[in-house]
């Protein structure tokens, strides 16, 4: 039988057991993957399929229209790894929110300083909500700021939490934070490396095409730079590939991803590490699977 699990399946899930649900799905067999990404001017339709040997399959399909209101939408299948069926067709919006988040603060957990007690959310879209709550459950004592471009729409979002300000010095704010977040729809860089501190952690989401990037050359030649997967992300997504392909960066300098966790860690308290969030569809079926196995529960 095909469960339909809605977004109000949330109540039932828990930031910190996603990420070991994330670690584990990485110590099973390497993903196979397969995107596809047409585009129509700023509009995107991108269908992304995973299959895992052990935990079954699933195909993910967004329309991003940045204009429209929510600018994503889409569906998610995910089936039965020993017989193909269909087990479960998942709230969009839920895959999408607890996988692109939980992606995130999985390499916070691995890279941050334990004692990081101020983080900055940079836009203030639907993406920086379910930020918001990810940290504030890794760091709950924290205190969070929001720099929004809109600053009555960072208000709105920081009127929904506790401990959270927001801030109109984009360079000022990014000098207070032991964290920095990002999560725009950027095509020019908008955070510069020469505004980091020693200790930091950067977090970039937002760009997730070739001609998209949220942070400049400086900001990748200063830290450490992680992704969660060199297969969708490089060759893909413009926060890397640009650099690479101007020589800035070099493939070398991409220290892990999710598939080498051995590696993936700060070496001392004073340096900068970087994390390029990507996704792909093998993230959004270990999200799935720990969604599905938490509702059956």
């Amino acid at each position: 039988m095909v469960q339909m699990i809605p977004f109000e399946a949330e109540e039932k899930l828990d930031w910190l057991s996603l990420t070991d649900a994330l670690s584990a799905g990485h110590a099973r067999p390497k993903a196979e993957i397969g995107d596809t990404f047409l585009y129509r001017g700023d509009d995107t339709l991108l269908s992304r399929a995973a299959w895992i040997d052990g935990m079954g399959s699933l195909v993910k399909t967004a329309t991003i229209f940045p204009s429209a209101t929510p600018s994503v939408n889409g569906g998610v299948n995910l089936y039965s790894d020993t017989d193909g069926t269909l087990e479960a067709i998942i709230d969009f919006h839920l895959v999408t929110k607890w996988k692109t988040c939980g992606d995130s603060l999985l390499a916070a957990r691995l890279l941050a300083r334990p004692d990081s007690d101020t983080i900055l959310i940079v836009g203030a879209g639907t993406v920086a909500k379910g930020v918001r709550e990810a940290y504030g459950a890794l760091f709950p004592k924290a205190r969070f700021l929001i720099w929004n471009r809109t600053t009555a729409r960072a208000e709105a979002l920081a009127q929904q939490f506790a401990n959270t300000e927001v801030v109109d010095d984009l360079k000022q704010a990014v000098g207070r934070a032991d964290i920095v977040t990002s999560a725009t729809m950027r095509t020019e860089p908008l955070l510069d490396g020469a505004w980091f501190k020693e200790g930091q952690h950067i977090d970039l989401i937002g760009a997730y095409r070739p001609d998209m990037r949220e942070a400049n050359d400086a900001a990748l030649v200063r830290a450490r730079v992680f992704v969660d997967s060199f297969d969708t992300t490089i060759g893909h997504i413009g926060e890397i590939n640009i650099p690479l392909e101007q020589g800035t960066l070099q493939r070398a300098d991409l220290i892990a991803d999710y598939y080498d966790l051995p590696h993936f860690k700060r070496n001392s308290e004073d340096e900068i590490t970087l994390f390029k969030n990507g996704g792909g569809a093998h993230l959004d079926l270990m999200t799935s699977r720990y969604i599905l196995d938490a509702w059956s529960a």
